[in-house]
């Protein structure tokens, strides 16, 4: 009888400890849901990065001939890649349909024809992508935003099928928040059924990724400094300066972090929140030899001896996000060589210099983060049965013996000549 009171005494003591957590789990998680949901940015907090460009004039003109601002912008004559010249503009598809990039009277268009005539046509209206790699484009349907079905291919200077397409005409692929949240600052949702494609207010789209994708909604800001311009302090402002290391890659993981699965409504991630309030992060070991070279840059970074080895490396030590630094091999070189001398103590300095001389300094991107294919990016090109893969270097930092060979013979080819 004494076991049995006993017994009933530690399972209402337990059951009562357990409704406590989960109550007190419960207010936490209401409290963080409705903090998270009150710092949720509107369109009217966004100043637009060019009002930053009154006291921050050298940095702005620098950013807007980066990647990122070009990342998204309302189509032109001067920002969509590819030819529209007849011989030039078309792509036949394996049935014998073909797209046609047109200039009309009302702007420039992709036309679908079957057996000469049209039988589709949908506007550029936006573009997706600086054209580093290519540049997709989007056009308005209503309140929806659809990916048009040919794509430009840069290192083919070529129009090709976009990527994930099917091999015949479409115009129905809709385009996400998800897909806006890397490719665009900001973008005003239309609430839905849930059952259709997401809906967006075309009057309330930030294009690019500009200032304020990094810094936060600037419209307080901008405010307040003008009103105030002997503040030297700069108020209502993010400084990612000042982000923890976790903070810093969060917010470069946001968008070069692979496939991430949100588990709140897209743009609601501000600089120097932690991701894995708005994301599912899978925490699991990856095999880093099956992470795409584009998708995930994040995580080949992480796996990189060079990450593992430092308390102090992110994205931003290697790349100023303010300026275009695209093909400037030799300056990333003289990054890595910033820490890779012996000045410090557990540096690995290259095993290459003795022999070769400093030439090879301006190599260490080539050698250690070589060009690869991405299964993230590959085009069907004209006439072609498979896909072909856009290249770019790996952030998968480590020794590659065949392409150190590479670099070797072409160092010495040089020499000789």
């Amino acid at each position: 009888m004494r076991n049995l009171v006993k017994y009933r005494s530690l399972t209402i003591t337990f059951t009562s400890i357990l409704l406590c957590t989960l109550f007190f789990t419960r207010c936490i998680n209401s409290g963080t849901e409705k903090q998270l949901a009150s710092k949720a940015p509107a369109f009217n907090q966004f100043a637009g990065s060019a009002s930053c460009a009154n006291c921050h004039k050298n940095i702005y003109s620098t950013h807007i001939n980066t990647a990122h601002f070009h990342t998204s912008e309302i189509a032109s004559a001067k920002n969509i890649m590819g030819s529209f010249d007849t011989g030039k503009n078309t792509f036949v598809f394996n049935n014998g349909a073909t797209v046609a990039m047109e200039k009309r009277p009302s702007g420039f268009f992709q036309v679908a024809y079957i057996n000469g005539a049209e039988t589709k046509s949908q506007r550029f209206d936006i573009t997706i992508g600086s054209g580093t790699k290519g540049q997709s484009y989007a056009t308005w349907a209503g309140q929806m935003l659809l990916q048009l079905p040919i794509t430009y291919f840069t290192s083919a200077d070529q129009w090709c099928n976009s990527p994930g397409y099917p091999n015949k005409v479409a115009f129905n692929r809709p385009i996400t928040s998800r897909c806006l949240e890397c490719h665009a600052t900001f973008a005003t949702t239309i609430p839905g059924n849930g059952k259709e494609p997401e809906k967006f207010n075309s009057k309330q789209m930030i294009w690019g990724v500009d200032c304020e994708k990094c810094h936060g909604p600037a419209a307080q800001h901008v405010a307040y400094q003008t009103e105030n311009p002997n503040e030297k302090k700069g108020k209502f402002i993010i400084n990612p300066a000042s982000f923890t290391r976790q903070q810093s890659l969060d917010l470069c993981a946001l968008c070069h972090g692979g496939r991430l699965q949100k588990s709140r409504p897209s743009f609601q991630f501000t600089a120097g929140d932690k991701l894995a309030d708005y994301f599912l992060i899978d925490s699991t070991a990856k095999d880093v030899n099956g992470i795409d070279v584009h998708g995930n840059q994040s995580g080949l970074l992480t796996a990189s001896r060079c990450f593992l080895k430092s308390n102090t490396l992110t994205c931003v030590t290697c790349h100023n996000t303010h300026e275009n630094e695209k093909g400037k091999t030799a300056l990333f070189s003289q990054r890595c060589t910033g820490c890779h001398n012996n000045k410090h103590a557990d540096a690995l300095n290259c095993k290459m210099t003795a022999s070769i001389g400093s030439g090879i300094e301006n190599f260490c991107t080539a050698c250690h983060m070589p060009q690869q294919p991405s299964m993230a990016i590959a085009v069907l090109l004209p006439g072609k049965g498979l896909p072909t893969p856009a290249t770019m270097h790996t952030h998968l930092i480590k020794v590659y013996p065949e392409e150190t060979q590479k670099i070797l013979a072409y160092i010495k080819q040089s020499a000789g000549k």
